[in-house]
């Protein structure tokens, strides 16, 4: 198949994506998120300082969402 043939992502129009409300996208995304952290587990243990981060991000993303 020729690299004009090919069907891109871009065939659709932005009016597509609008259809999805805020709260619809939210639930994709950390639907999304979810299984890819599933999948991609790390083999090794985070640092202190990295596991820190993230659960100080963790802490804030519950904070801005209340």
């Amino acid at each position: 198949m020729e690299l004009a043939e090919r069907p891109t992502m871009n065939s659709r129009s932005h009016a597509d994506f609008e259809l999805l409300d805020h709260k619809t996208c939210r639930s994709i995304c950390d639907a999304v998120g979810e299984r890819l952290q599933q999948s991609l587990r790390p083999e090794t243990s985070l640092t202190s300082h990295l596991q820190h981060l993230l659960d100080e991000m963790r802490r804030r993303e519950e904070e801005n969402l209340h």
